[in-house]
């Protein structure tokens, strides 16, 4: 028995889902259905399972009825707004005799992590440090594309590894409120105050199983107030900046940066008095240095990955049209990158690549580590040394 199609609503880019077992809770579904995966998780008061269907993985929440429906239209509105959320691809209604429920269906988030596998996988222990900034990252950007979240928390967000960072999403939008317009203060503080008391909780509970944390949970709500004032100031802020003070809009454009973020324009309008100048800086989303490397490469990366790689492409660029004397645009400084630097790199990196890992990042790890062997030899030791130092003394020495 299967879901009847007007109680089954897929968007039209993923399969159709017909012949799951919708007449069963799905916490019956093992007992019938052989291709349930056992994918990593975080924690949920719902019924959650992670299903492989023709060649993907796809996450199932169970949920009252037309609550999945609420949830997806919420999904569907944040992945227009670009925000980084987990992609929905359909919802059910199940009205049966023996049970009444809905069920969200999603991609699967591949290479996310947990937040409690920071703390209980010891390879993982780089990345704890910035989990707090990840999350605080994506609450300003749903409150600056006009989004109430209501129901923040580490259990309801994934991280993936991104240059040595972590990018969170989203993953639950069961409670979330879109605003036309500016989202109200009084919601941002609201949601503010349940992620310190929501983070709070999900640490203390790791704590309880004997985890180490490296933090102290109640330290957490002073330290997530201060890191969203300060971003949510940078970003919003305008500057009134007065000639020759061009040195306070860089000091402003290095602190976005700082704080991960990239500048997408710059409004110049003059005032009344006519000889100053206000500049609005308009932050661009997290997506900005990505798309960028994929127009130029055809590689789909993590941002802050392809920030990396796109600030090597820009070095590069300068140093093709200083040895030839000529300008070379960004578009041919990626191609030769591409054919010099990337593809010669991960080749010899082939047999280290795996779920845990993907090339983009491994390919960051090594431009890390060219970095700390340069200012070590004070001077630029080349990728393939970079890359053969690296797999002795990172790889190698990890898998022995």
């Amino acid at each position: 028995m299967t879901a009847s199609p007007e109680n089954l609503f897929i968007r039209p880019s993923f399969p159709n889902f017909k012949d799951l077992p919708w007449h069963l809770p799905l916490e019956e579904w093992h007992k019938v259905y052989p291709l349930l995966e056992n994918l990593p998780r975080g924690i949920s008061r719902h019924a959650v399972i992670f299903i492989e269907y023709q060649d993907s993985h796809f996450a199932l929440k169970e949920l009252p009825p037309n609550i999945a429906e609420t949830e997806f239209n919420n999904l569907v509105k944040m992945e227009e707004s670009r925000l980084q959320t987990v992609i929905p691809a359909g919802y059910a209604e199940i009205n049966l005799p023996a049970f009444h429920s809905s069920v969200l269906i999603t991609r699967y988030l591949e290479r996310s992590i947990p937040y409690c596998s920071l703390f209980s996988m010891e390879h993982m222990s780089r990345y704890r440090e910035h989990l707090m900034d990840a999350i605080v990252a994506l609450l300003v950007q749903l409150h600056l594309a006009g989004y109430f979240w209501g129901d923040c928390s580490l259990s309801n967000t994934l991280f993936r590894r991104d240059a040595g960072q972590l990018q969170a999403y989203l993953v639950d939008a069961e409670t979330s409120v879109a605003f036309s317009g500016k989202i109200p203060p009084i919601y941002r503080y609201d949601d503010l105050n349940i992620l310190e008391a929501n983070l709070e909780s999900d640490l203390l509970d790791l704590t309880e199983e004997s985890i180490p944390l490296q933090i102290n949970p109640k330290d957490t709500g002073t330290y997530i107030s201060l890191q969203y004032q300060k971003l949510w100031e940078e970003i919003t802020k305008e500057l009134l900046v007065k000639p020759g003070e061009n040195y306070r809009l860089q000091e402003h454009i290095r602190a976005l940066n700082n704080l991960g973020y990239s500048i997408g324009s710059i409004e110049t309008i003059e005032t009344d008095c006519g000889e100053n100048l206000r500049l609005h800086v308009a932050v661009t989303d997290q997506n900005y240095h990505r798309d960028q490397l994929y127009q130029y490469t055809g590689l789909c990366t993590e941002e802050m990955q392809a920030r990396q790689m796109i600030n090597e492409i820009h070095e590069l660029k300068a140093s093709l049209s200083h040895r030839e004397n000529r300008s070379v645009s960004l578009a041919q400084a990626a191609e030769f990158w591409m054919e010099h630097y990337y593809k010669p790199t991960l080749v010899k990196l082939q047999p280290f690549i795996d779920m845990r890992a993907d090339p983009a990042e491994l390919y960051c790890e090594v431009l890390e580590n060219k970095w700390y062997l340069s200012e070590q030899a004070r001077q630029d030791v080349g990728h393939a040394a970079a890359t053969e130092d690296y797999i002795r003394n990172h790889i190698v020495n990890q898998i022995n």
